[in-house]
């Protein structure tokens, strides 16, 4: 049940980007970008009408192998549960619930996605007008309810009052959008949520409110329900066949249409599942590809320095590399001087810098904050 909710919107989302795509050569395609909410309602439109007729299911529930029943309920009974004996699952659905579960699956998106739009932008605006202390920089919405061009404000001619009062009452009903649409959009998720967690618990036999309003269940198809399936598409189009009129050259054009559109519903699921998997692998590879040409050269750690060599004036090192070259006994608290890494007793090392401001055994320039403690002498 999750995932034939959420079938959608990643459907949406592949051919979003699969037209971002195609977009970059054709750029045509822009327009379609730019309605992609009334393009993508239409292509459901389609889909559900077409699957609910046909199976009993939405798009993305007969994908899965479910099936929706209407729910007659008895009128002694306040809740809703499948397996008590006062309620009886019908299995095929009435004409009235299919449609209205096409207008819970295709035009309630769509104006929720049309909502959360305004909101967005009224949002942005009000944010812009918070920084900048400007009201007037606050976006104009209006183009969601109607195609017009920008309305003069009422002050350039007297003809325009009626287009600026106009757009006044459109800007007011966006600011009341925006005021209401969180408390519309938390009440939504709240009783979603609610819906599917009694679902979880079998308190319910509804997933979601919109079921609950239709009256039906979800559940999944037996064999007898596939096969049934089969004979009833090739029933209906045959019933199409035959309400066909005209003359008989007319009757061949009208049967090779319906059967480019049979073929093209018949395969539009697999073709539509396909494409979400061949273009999310397309995105994965050409992003896989980007980062490796995008990542930073790794090259090899720089060759250490030669070590220094002793100089000529210096003080000679001794044979046993444990003893200190300052006062030749076995070294205590060692330290090292940075600038040319050789070991001393630190109380040696630090008087000798602290008069000569130099390695004993290389003579280079050093001072005390150039001496280091070490805690691990070899």
């Amino acid at each position: 049940m999750a995932a034939a909710q959420q079938l959608p919107s990643s459907l949406r989302a592949a051919l979003t980007y699969s037209l971002g795509v195609f977009a970059l050569r054709r750029p045509f395609l822009h327009k379609v970008l730019d309605y992609d909410d009334e393009f993508f309602a239409l292509l459901m439109l389609v889909l559900e009408t077409h699957s609910l007729r046909t199976t009993d299911a939405s798009f993305s529930e007969s994908l899965y192998g479910l099936r929706r029943r209407a729910v007659k309920v008895g009128s002694s009974q306040n809740s809703v549960n499948p397996e008590s004996n006062e309620v009886s699952l019908h299995s095929s659905l009435r004409r009235r619930q299919k449609v209205l579960s096409v207008a819970f699956l295709v035009i309630l998106p769509y104006m929720k996605s049309k909502l959360n739009s305004i909101y967005n932008r009224e949002r942005e605006a009000r944010l812009q007008a918070s920084l900048w202390g400007d009201d007037d920089t606050r976006l104009d919405d209006t183009d969601y309810f109607l195609d017009q061009g920008e309305i003069s404000d009422a002050r350039l001619e007297p003809s325009s009052r009626e287009g600026s009062s106009i757009a006044h009452i459109k800007k007011k009903i966006v600011a009341i959008i925006g005021a209401c649409y969180p408390w519309i959009h938390a009440t939504n998720e709240g009783l979603s949520f609610a819906y599917q967690l009694l679902y979880l618990l079998d308190a319910t036999g509804f997933y979601t409110p919109g079921l609950h309003v239709l009256g039906v269940h979800v559940c999944r198809a037996t064999g007898q329900e596939l096969m049934d399936t089969s004979s009833r598409i090739s029933r209906i189009r045959t019933r199409e066949r035959e309400r066909l009129r005209g003359p008989p050259w007319l009757k061949a054009v009208q049967r090779v249409l319906l059967s480019c559109v049979y073929t093209t519903l018949d395969y539009a699921q697999t073709g539509l599942i396909a494409a979400v998997f061949f273009f999310k692998m397309m995105e994965w590879w050409y992003q896989s590809a980007e980062e490796r040409m995008s990542a930073p050269t790794v090259y090899p750690p720089p060759l250490p320095p030669p070590p220094p060599k002793v100089a000529e004036d210096g003080i000679p090192l001794p044979p046993d590399k444990t003893l200190c070259p300052l006062c030749s006994q076995k070294r205590a608290n060692p330290s090292v001087v940075a600038v040319s890494g050789f070991v001393f007793c630190y109380a040696c090392i630090f008087k000798y810098v602290s008069q000569h401001k130099r390695c004993p055994v290389t003579l280079t320039p050093a001072t005390v904050e150039q001496i280091r403690r070490l805690f691990h002498d070899l």
